[in-house]
């Protein structure tokens, strides 16, 4: 019991110690704030009087996909910070303390979560400017809510990941863009699935992304079909999958 409290300090500590980065680096607010700001209003406004979407509005249709994207993408800050603490020795500096070692991907992964919370609400502040609305009960809106910041934390798992394999932040940015970024646009978040290319949809259909999109349409439209149970499920696997992932290939970094 001792160790495992001593295990959730270390683990508080170190996602204090990366929130506290972003008021002496205020150029990290764009990504959490402006950035989603930007990708509603260009979707809603460029794509939104081109894309037909049957029994609702393109703004309805959208947000939901939108929110998950930029959950999806709020991991990036985890893996630019993990490849650019193991090349200037920090991580090897955090071993020679009395601390739990598994507190520095925890810490980090942690820490994602409130930058991510941040990011929904201003999107969704932003969505309902611009005629969105939710469609369920509070109940359900706070599912999506709590569904979103899974997703975005198994997610935070996926990029560790990736910030442990790259030879650099940069290298850890392009990998986590390469693979992540045509998961997201290949999927029911930006367009309907019916109206993708036989192979691209059958792929779409079969995307955890579209999974978790459906699901939180669902829960914050009212749209049926959404399966939320799985949704979760997708979210859970990822995080348990890629946090042993990373796990390993932590230990392997560590010790040379």
């Amino acid at each position: 019991m001792i160790a495992a409290r001593h295990a959730v300090s270390d683990t508080l500590v170190l996602a204090l110690r990366n929130l506290r980065r972003i008021p002496r680096a205020p150029d990290l607010l764009i990504s959490f704030t402006l950035q989603p700001i930007m990708f509603v209003l260009l979707f809603n406004y460029v794509f939104g009087g081109a894309i037909e979407t049957p029994g609702q509005t393109y703004t309805d249709f959208l947000i939901p996909g939108i929110v998950a994207q930029t959950m999806s993408f709020g991991g990036f800050v985890t893996a630019i910070g993990l490849a650019d603490d193991l090349k200037k020795g920090l991580i090897e500096r955090f071993r020679s303390l009395p601390m739990s070692r598994g507190a520095v991907l925890a810490g980090r992964t942690l820490s994602d979560i409130p930058t991510n919370l941040l990011s929904l609400v201003v999107m969704v502040i932003v969505g309902y400017l611009i005629g969105f609305r939710f469609d369920s009960s509070p109940v359900e809106i706070l599912g999506g809510v709590g569904l979103m910041l899974l997703f975005g934390y198994a997610f935070s798992w996926i990029f560790a990941f990736f910030g442990l394999v790259a030879s650099s932040g940069e290298s850890a940015q392009a990998i986590g863009f390469m693979i992540v970024f045509p998961i997201t646009f290949v999927s029911s978040a930006f367009v309907p699935v019916e109206t993708m290319p036989e192979g691209l949809q059958q792929f779409a259909e079969h995307n955890p992304f579209s999974v978790v999109v459906d699901a939180l349409h669902t829960l914050w439209t009212g749209e049926p079909g959404g399966d939320i149970a799985a949704a979760v499920a997708w979210s859970a696997g990822l995080s348990l999958v890629f946090g042993w992932l990373s796990v390993r290939r932590y230990k392997r970094a560590v010790s040379g």
